[in-house]
């Protein structure tokens, strides 16, 4: 993860690249590395005095450049000018990672969310707020509280044009720059989208870990 190094080019004191590229399409495909994940944001959040289960969520999304090798949802995000897919990610208010979704690029924010959440809440149930930015706002609004019952509030932008952190709006943006120090995320590599994910949580798994 740390140097995005392919798997022949694992370094001597791995097993056979084979061997770890093979519990890693098992881990991946029967999702023991999200459990792993999950576990390791409630140990997180214990440490920090919380709850086990967060009740409020921070909502963003990334778009990430594509490489020769990536295949699956390429779009273009007009806005950001990039070929690729989009990371759609919400955290709670350490900034751990709650639910990602790999959506092309094309997809605006806001076509995006409900599928985000919705899988956020496969896992963390007791989610009743998200903050979002202005890409959000709209008849989304209205949509994540009948169909989830769960408030989405909009940070609004500062209209001086000074600079200002945003409250709450932050702690997402930094997640996304703890996921980008790992060399793998800085493009997206990979063939398929239930590998980008396992990518990003075990991104996650190793910035957690360095923490304990």
């Amino acid at each position: 993860m740390k140097t995005g190094c392919q798997w022949r080019l694992l370094p001597g004191d791995f097993p056979k690249w084979q061997i770890v590229y093979y519990y890693f399409s098992v881990w991946k495909n029967n999702e023991t590395i999200e459990i792993i994940h999950e576990s390791l944001v409630e140990e997180t959040r214990k440490q920090k005095g919380k709850s086990e289960e967060p009740s409020v969520g921070i909502i963003d999304a990334q778009s990430v450049k594509n490489t020769l090798v990536s295949s699956e949802n390429k779009g273009f995000d007009a806005g950001k000018k990039i070929k690729g897919i989009k990371r759609h990610i919400i955290v709670d208010t350490l900034g751990l990672v709650l639910a990602v979704v790999v959506q092309s690029a094309s997809v605006q924010d806001r076509d995006g969310a409900a599928d985000v959440v919705n899988k956020m809440l496969g896992s963390w149930k007791k989610i009743i707020k998200i903050f979002a930015d202005g890409g959000y706002r709209g008849q989304l609004i209205k949509t994540i509280k009948t169909t989830f019952k769960i408030e989405l509030e909009i940070v609004k932008r500062n209209e001086l044009h000074t600079f200002k952190i945003l409250p709450k709006r932050w702690i997402v943006e930094r997640t996304f720059a703890w996921i980008d120090t790992n060399r793998r995320n800085s493009k997206n590599y990979e063939r398929f989208n239930n590998t980008s994910v396992a990518m990003v949580h075990l991104s996650a798994i190793r910035i957690m870990l360095n923490r304990f």
